[in-house]
C-alpha cells in the first residue's frame, strides 16, 4: 500500500469531498447487525465518522499518521495506523468493511484475504470513490489539460483503476448490483484549488519541478469562476459485496 497523502494531509482533511448521506444510508441498509465497522484507509475519517451514528462501534486505520492527527472524533470511532494488508484484528470482527477512494493503492490479493479473515459470515464489504468531477463544459477543458497533458506522467499508473470507475479492479467477492450515484456541490474557486492540491500527481510533479502546475491554469479557472461559486459534480463509485 503506498501513502501518497502525507505529504498534503491538513488539506487533504480541508479540502476533500464527503460522500452524501443518501450513499451511506444505502450501504448500511444492506447490513443485517450494526456492531462493528471498520473503515480502512480512513485518511481524515470521513467515511468513519458517517458511520459512527449507525454502528455501536467504528475502527478506522490508515497507514499514514498524519492524515490521522487530522481525522474527525468521535466516541465510536478507534483510529489505528495499520496497512490495508496487515489490519491485525480477529478473525470474524466486522458486519461491515469499507474503504473510500484507495483501493487502487492496495496489493488486492493480500487485502482481499485480510477482508474474508475480518467479515462476520454475513457481513458487506463496501468500495467507495469518486471520478473525475465536471464543472461545465469550458472548465471541463481546462481541468482536463491540467489532468492528461501536463499532470499524464506524474500519475501513478494504479489511477487508471479510478479512471476505468473501479470496474476493471478484481473483486473476488458476491457482488451485488448497486444503484448510481453522485455527488453535487458549489464550489467558490479557493475550494477548487484546494482540492487540485490534494491530488497526488500535483505533489509528485511539485517534487520534480519544484513549481505548482496548477499556477499553469489558475488565471483561467479565475475567469471562469469570475468571484462566484460554481456547480460542481462528481460521479461516485460503488462496488458491495459479500464473501462467497
Amino acid at each position: 500500500m503506498k501513502d501518497n497523502f502525507s505529504v498534503q494531509a491538513s488539506g487533504y482533511a480541508k479540502f476533500r469531498p464527503h460522500y452524501p448521506a443518501e450513499m451511506i444510508q444505502y450501504i448500511i441498509g444492506m447490513v443485517a447487525e450494526k456492531n462493528t465497522a471498520l473503515d480502512v484507509a480512513t485518511g481524515n475519517g470521513q467515511v468513519a465518522l458517517a458511520l459512527a451514528p449507525f454502528f455501536n462501534k467504528v475502527y478506522a486505520t490508515d497507514i499514514s499518521e498524519k492524515q490521522l492527527q487530522h481525522a474527525e472524533i468521535a466516541p465510536s470511532i478507534y483510529y489505528s495506523v495499520a496497512s490495508a494488508e496487515n489490519l491485525g484484528f480477529e478473525d470474524g470482527s466486522f458486519d461491515l468493511i469499507t474503504v473510500g477512494q484507495a483501493i487502487h493503492w492496495f496489493n488486492f490479493d493480500a487485502f482481499y484475504k485480510e477482508v474474508k479473515r475480518l467479515l462476520k459470515p454475513d457481513g458487506v464489504f463496501a468500495v467507495l470513490g469518486y471520478g473525475f468531477f465536471s464543472a461545465g463544459e469550458e472548465a471541463e477543458k481546462v481541468l482536463r489539460y491540467l489532468y492528461k497533458d501536463v499532470l499524464g506522467e506524474y500519475w501513478d499508473a494504479e489511477r487508471k483503476y479510478v479512471d476505468e470507475n473501479y470496474r476493471t479492479i478484481p473483486f473476488s467477492f458476491k457482488e451485488i448490483q448497486v444503484k448510481g450515484f453522485e455527488n453535487r456541490f458549489k464550489w467558490s474557486l479557493e475550494q477548487v484549488l484546494g482540492y487540485l492540491n490534494t491530488w497526488s500527481a500535483v505533489q509528485h510533479y511539485i517534487k520534480d519541478k519544484g513549481e505548482n502546475p496548477i499556477d499553469l491554469i489558475k488565471p483561467d479557472l479565475q475567469k471562469l469562476w469570475g468571484g462566484e461559486d460554481k456547480a460542481v459534480i462528481f460521479p461516485l463509485l460503488l462496488r458491495i459485496g459479500k464473501n462467497f
